[in-house]
């Protein structure tokens, strides 16, 4: 993989040059907005955008409200795993950051000296916009957005290859994916504990949402013998 990066005709090279190049001619404030946003903003974004998501499946309630919260928490969780896998594969691959082989790139932040694939920040939001995704499609399609954004960003503060990202999103869309059965099948009986909870209850749907107006309405339905009738009466 090194030995590929240090190829002129490389393709990965070129297209790394022609996005770094934006960043040449972009005003000097406008790649620090851009450093930050491709360093953390993004990352805080995804963030922002779980709990949301999350604040809008306890809104709404409903019977399956614990098993919509799980799979919000686990976009997180599988997040987390991702770079955990991550981990072996960059010291294996030990493919060296872009500025290290290539001269003439716009770095737009420092400190960077660990290898290069792949991604974690790609990876990081990949696998949440997945995690999301299979949660709710609506945010999920929106964290996608913003993991493709991450991934340009990336490339364009000139710390690493286009195929760093995509190996980043292959990651952490494999990893969400396919331990997702998984993960929600023991996050939701735990969801459920929480439900039933009278304060934590509180985390998995509002007061007053669909779930609790089922209870009561089911609480209030009327006898349906004619001894508990007369009772009632």
């Amino acid at each position: 993989m090194a030995g590929l990066a240090e190829s002129g005709s490389n393709p990965d090279v070129d297209l790394l040059y022609d996005i770094n190049g934006l960043a040449k001619e972009a005003p000097h404030w406008f790649d620090r907005v851009m450093g930050f946003v491709g360093e953390w903003g993004l990352l805080l974004a995804m963030v922002l955008l779980a709990l949301w998501c999350w604040t809008s499946v306890r809104r709404r309630g409903g019977e399956d409200a614990a098993s919509s919260v799980a799979a919000i928490v686990w976009a997180p969780l599988a997040a987390g795993i991702a770079v955990l896998v991550n981990v072996p594969i960059r010291g294996f691959v030990e493919r060296p950051r872009p500025f290290v082989d290539h001269q003439g790139l716009d770095v737009l932040v420092s400190g960077k000296t660990d290898y290069s694939f792949v991604s974690d920040h790609a990876t990081l939001t990949m696998a949440m916009a997945v995690g999301l995704f299979v949660a709710n499609r609506k945010f999920g399609l929106l964290g996608l957005g913003l993991a493709l954004l991450e991934g340009f960003c990336r490339v364009y503060m000139g710390v690493h290859y286009p195929t760093d990202v995509i190996g980043g999103f292959a990651l952490g869309t494999a990893v969400a994916l396919l331990l997702s059965p998984l993960a929600t099948a023991m996050l939701t009986p735990v969801m459920k504990a929480v439900e039933r909870s009278p304060r934590a209850g509180r985390l998995i749907r509002a007061r007053g949402g669909r779930a609790a107006e089922t209870v009561i309405s089911g609480a209030r339905r009327e006898p349906s013998c004619p001894q508990d009738r007369d009772l009632a009466a």
